[in-house]
């Protein structure tokens, strides 16, 4: 840790001797640099993106070095740099003005957001980088060292040659997909909205399209929802790439290997980053191409201010880099169709043929014939219809996968008789439980539905109960006692089962994948998903039931998947059609109809009657916005600021400037503030 010389002998550098710095403080007021003065000793190592100490208000405060300039326009007495923590420059220019972008977009501040994109220094690691020849970190497994210059002879041989033609076609089952892999391989940008079709390898389709970005000489970032799928994708990518040609970044790396990891990308030794919602800001050099993986599963949204969501940093980074982007999933969120409806990015999908030969056999309750044959089967938990799907494939030897909604989805209700939402007659927010003696309330803008009554059916009795993932694999193991019954979920994840006859249950999200796929898929509680208090609630029971349909086998093959639930839901009709782009579109239009994001902008603000009431007095909201709440959130109350979406920047500075004028005032009730939460209650 270099430190400055004593007080009297300093002398600033003769060139460029103001350092911009931006001060690590989690306050709104001081989000803009503060110029110091860059000592002579320092000169040369004192350079743009290194980590340094400065005095601010009396305290030793760490700093980021943004820029040096000739002159400032402070007219007072500038403060030296008290030290250069390290001469590394960690913070990439271009991801600098990715963080900037992103603080804005989310009414956060730049130092909030550089805790995310950069992580915490680790000086052995740093000095076992600058040992190594070229400046690389030394190889680790899933990490990287010196490789070969992209798109070389060296280059190709460390893949093994040239990739050998998938069996099940690759991109080439898609028709614009050999189109995509000659632009990323003559360095154009295109973007497009993946639905990948069921079964489909996307990890190997992920790594091929890394892989003629990097022999084109450019950069990817690759980012995935959980460590299951890195895994996934880091094993592809080995393959694809060939060694020392990725890293695999994900929080649940320890500090020195992460750091480890990052130097080789800010130094230049690896081009291709892969990684959790972290990886969004890997400093790669050049970037060609971006892409993520199920953008509407929300463990792409940090937990931490200011709430940045990975595929938003992508896009914004596509955006300022102007790269290649790439949103794949087998379904499509309201995000992904907004891009394909505004011309920003193009569908890449495979035609009905293509499709049809590819996908299980699916089918849903309510149709007239199932219900002449089995007239309790809308009503029943496993009509008879699921119980022949699993029976025939236990009988053919292959697995059934059995999936139930986690536990949780109490706070939601739905209609006791036909199950459909339970929505404000106002805002079209969710309805809570009604209390003892009481009526139904919105958990959005807390208005009482006295006297509801289900739109579809006209029953005023309401419903909220879900048996859980354990429950489910006592009772099918009673009812199948030959077959084992293995379960996936919180306890114990599993990564794939062993091919033959097996009962596996699992909650979404934790369906382990089985060789050859399932001989049947049932989707049980359907109704639990549709109904949770969350304006995402149907988009995400599509992407879920989805995720674990794909895992069946072809209906050639006697793969066929049972969903219980009512035929003639919009979401059920998306799964049977396997239409995801379809229901994405008519999913787009109802928010645009109701005011929902994305079509609009909404913000949470969360905190204490007093503090929301202040903050909003200060606050210069837009013209349109409306004001939703307040609702209880847990001990504080919950408000909703909704405006146009052409406003939503102008939203998101006038948040930003509210929330500095408190915090320069030392207001006491501190407010939360969520730009396009994903879950608003």
């Amino acid at each position: 840790m270099a430190r400055t010389a004593e007080p009297a002998r300093r002398q600033p550098a003769d060139v460029l001797p103001v350092a911009r710095v931006c001060v690590d403080l989690p306050l709104a007021h001081l989000d803009r640099p503060f110029d110091y003065l860059v000592p002579a000793a320092w000169a040369d190592t004192a350079v743009p993106g290194t980590r340094v100490k400065v005095r601010f208000a009396g305290q030793l405060v760490d700093g980021w070095l943004l820029d040096r300039v000739a002159s400032s326009a402070h007219p007072g007495r500038l403060a030296y740099l008290d030290r250069l923590v390290s001469p590394e420059p960690v913070l990439d220019p271009a991801v600098r003005a990715l963080a900037r972008a992103v603080a804005d977009r989310y009414a956060g501040t730049l130092a909030d957001v550089l805790r995310l994109a950069v992580p915490p220094r680790h000086a052995r690691v740093e000095k076992e980088a600058a040992a190594t020849p070229g400046g690389a970190a030394p190889a680790t497994p899933g990490g990287a060292g010196a490789a070969p210059e992209p798109g070389s002879a060296p280059a190709a041989a460390a893949r093994g040659g040239p990739r050998p033609t998938d069996p099940d076609g690759g991109w080439s089952a898609y028709p614009a997909g050999p189109a995509l892999l000659r632009a990323l391989a003559d360095g154009r940008a295109p973007r497009a909205v993946w639905s990948a079709l069921p079964g489909e390898s996307w990890p190997d389709r992920l790594a091929e399209a890394a892989a003629a970005t990097a022999d084109a000489g450019r950069g990817v970032v690759l980012v995935v929802p959980d460590a299951r799928d890195l895994d996934l994708l880091d094993a592809a990518c080995a393959a694809a790439l060939g060694p020392g040609r990725h890293v695999a970044l994900t929080a649940a790396l320890g500090p020195a290997e992460r750091y480890r990891r990052f130097l080789a990308l800010r130094r230049g030794a690896v081009r291709v980053a892969i990684g959790t919602r972290a990886a969004a800001f890997a400093p790669v050099a050049d970037p060609g191409l971006v892409a993520v993986w199920d953008d509407g599963d929300d463990l792409h949204a940090e937990q931490r201010a200011p709430y940045p969501h990975a595929r938003e940093v992508l896009l914004t980074r596509a955006q300022l880099a102007d790269c290649a982007a790439l949103v794949g999933g087998y379904a499509r969120s309201a995000e992904a169709q907004l891009l394909v409806e505004t011309g920003w990015a193009r569908e890449l999908v495979a035609d009905r043929a293509t499709l049809r030969r590819r996908a299980p056999r699916v089918e849903a309750i309510g149709a007239d014939p199932q219900l002449a044959r089995d007239p309790a089967a809308a009503t029943a938990r496993l009509p008879s219809l699921a119980w022949d799907a699993a029976r025939a494939a236990l009988r053919a030897d292959a697995p059934v996968l059995v999936q139930v909604p986690r536990r949780g989805y109490l706070p939601s209700v739905s209609c006791q008789d036909c199950r459909t939402p339970a929505r404000c007659p106002h805002c079209q927010g969710p309805l809570g439980l009604p209390a003892a003696g009481g009526h139904t309330a919105c958990r959005w803008c807390a208005r009482v539905a006295a006297g509801y009554a289900c739109p579809a059916c006209g029953s005023r009795r309401l419903r909220a109960a879900v048996v859980g993932a354990r429950r489910t694999a006592e009772e099918l193991g009673r009812a199948f006692p030959d077959v084992p019954v293995r379960t996936s979920g919180r306890d114990e994840i599993l990564g794939a089962v062993d091919p033959g006859a097996a009962l596996v249950v699992a909650t979404p999200g934790a369906e382990p994948a089985a060789p050859g796929g399932y001989g049947a898929v049932l989707l049980l509680d359907t109704w639990a998903m549709l109904t949770r208090a969350d304006l995402r609630a149907a988009e995400e029971a599509v992407r879920r039931w989805m995720a674990a349909a794909a895992l069946a086998r072809p209906a050639r093959d006697g793969g066929q998947v049972v969903v219980v639930a009512d035929a003639q839901v919009p979401p059920v009709q998306a799964l049977v059609r396997w239409d995801p782009g379809g229901y994405a579109a008519r999913e787009l239009a109802d928010r645009r109809e109701l005011g929902f994001p994305p079509a609009a902008r909404m913000v949470s603000l969360t905190g204490t009657p007093a503090g929301l009431a202040e903050f909003l007095a200060q606050a210069r909201l837009p013209g349109s916005a409306e004001l939703l709440g307040p609702v209880p959130a847990g001990a504080a109350e919950r408000m909703l600021v909704r405006v146009r979406r052409a406003e939503g920047p102008a939203l998101a500075a006038a948040l930003h400037a509210a929330a500095g004028v408190r915090s320069a005032h030392k207001a006491p009730h501190p407010v939360r503030v969520q730009v396009d939460a994903l879950e608003l209650l």
